[in-house]
């Protein structure tokens, strides 16, 4: 396999003292597995990730900055999802 036909793969990362995977690139690699050690090669040399994620950029699906007024809009409707309606139990750090 030509290296010109290998996928695309975005590459997410949690560093340690984070929560949550931020995207921080894409890479092109034959299989899962190569673009899994690839990710890691490229995108932690210092140690400050703990868990990586790599998806086909081909399996993404996302929404089209065009379309976002009636893509969004909806949401402002349903005022009840706005977090302003409840109250968060003590003890709760992240939400």
């Amino acid at each position: 396999m030509s290296k010109e036909y290998w996928p695309l793969y975005e590459v997410f990362v949690r560093n340690r003292q984070g929560l949550s995977h931020r995207h921080v690139g894409s890479l092109h690699a034959a299989d899962d597995q190569m673009a899994l050690e690839n990710a890691r090669d490229a995108y932690t040399r210092r140690s400050e990730g703990c868990s990586i994620w790599v998806v086909r950029a081909s399996q993404i699906v996302a929404s089209q900055p065009e379309e976002r007024g009636e893509f969004f809009d909806p949401a402002d409707t349903k005022i009840y999802r706005h977090p302003t309606f409840y109250t968060i139990p003590d003890g709760i750090e992240h939400m």
